[in-house]
């Protein structure tokens, strides 16, 4: 066995033993155990590797989807936790600091603007979608507050605890950020018309956690979306296919989308990023009229900037000073 696959060995057995023991975890909800664990599991899966999931052994597929769920679970029960926290105060917003990984939502909601920016030129969205929301929306939140000031926003989730949470904390404004934030408790399996109408869609990483549940939610959005929206998508590259799904920009373009661009971040940012726009037909109809995106061409493409990532191995360290000092707008 030669050096890299020794490397890629010796990495899948110690991501495979996380994940037994985080799967032995009484609760995953926030704790020292579940905080220690999932710090070794980032540690591991974030630095650049030569792995490649798409050639992982069935057992370690399997390994591999568990791990994504549990990964999803966590941060479900991280987000309610610093929710049902943030509520205890008489103003919410002034306390999102509190939140470990707020900076990491600031710093991957600017990129996805950033790369938005580029490959969009002048785009200017009155509505904008969020699937997959989540109970801490904090990445509507940053977009609409700091990026798309005139953008009504519909997050869409299917856990009704979760829109009540975030509702509590960011809908109650009648005026700001707040009014222009709406939740919904519905799967994007039965949105149809309502997709109709954005001309931007941003798709969680969590919202369908098997390449197959992913393509047939992209699908769905092509089938509904009109053309010229634009799609972005958060996918995963390499280890860090370990913490969450990894979208084929293949799937996105079967969908009915012009990939325009790719990145996979080369420091400490694990989610990957892709924007699409919802392809017309003549774009759809394949080589002949010369479109590099219509062939299936993939730009992949450098980061405007560098950012820290969601789940930060020690993000647990920052205080609320520093986080609100970096943070204010």
């Amino acid at each position: 066995m030669d050096a890299q696959n020794k490397e890629v060995a010796a990495l899948i057995e110690k991501i495979a033993g996380l994940q037994a023991a985080i799967a032995e975890l009484p609760s995953l909800s926030p704790s020292p155990e579940v905080d220690r664990l999932f710090t070794d599991l980032v540690t591991a899966c974030v630095p650049p590797s030569p792995v490649d999931v798409a050639k992982l052994s069935p057992e370690h597929q399997r390994m591999r989807e568990a791990l994504i769920r549990l990964c999803s679970a966590a941060e479900g029960k991280l987000e309610a936790h610093y929710a049902d926290l943030l509520a205890t105060f008489d103003n919410p917003l002034d306390h999102l600091g509190r939140f470990p990984y707020y900076s990491n939502y600031v710093n991957l909601s600017r990129l996805e603007y950033e790369l938005l920016a580029r490959h969009v030129p002048g785009i200017a969205p009155a509505r904008v979608a969020f699937v997959g929301s989540g109970p801490l929306p904090f990445s509507s939140f940053v977009l609409a507050a700091h990026h798309l000031p005139d953008a009504q926003f519909d997050n869409y989730d299917l856990c009704g605890a979760a829109n009540e949470r975030a509702r509590k904390l960011f809908g109650a404004s009648e005026d700001g950020v707040g009014a222009r934030m709406k939740f919904h408790t519905a799967d994007v399996a039965d949105l149809t018309q309502e997709l109709g109408a954005y001309d931007v869609v941003f798709l969680a990483a969590l919202v369908g956690m098997a390449a197959e549940e992913k393509a047939k939610v992209i699908a769905h959005l092509g089938a509904h979306m009109v053309e010229g929206a634009s799609l972005v998508v958060r996918s995963a590259h390499g280890a860090r296919g370990f913490l969450y799904p990894i979208v084929d920009p293949e799937d996105i373009r079967r969908g009915g989308f012009e990939v325009l661009a790719v990145h996979h971040p080369e420091g400490e940012v694990i989610n990957s990023v892709i924007v699409a726009r919802k392809a017309v037909d003549a774009q759809l109809s394949g080589p002949q009229n010369g479109d590099a995106h219509a062939r299936g061409a993939v730009p992949l493409v450098s980061s405007p900037c560098s950012f820290s990532t969601k789940m930060e191995a020690g993000a647990l360290e920052k205080s609320e000073e520093l986080a609100t000092k970096e943070l204010a707008f």
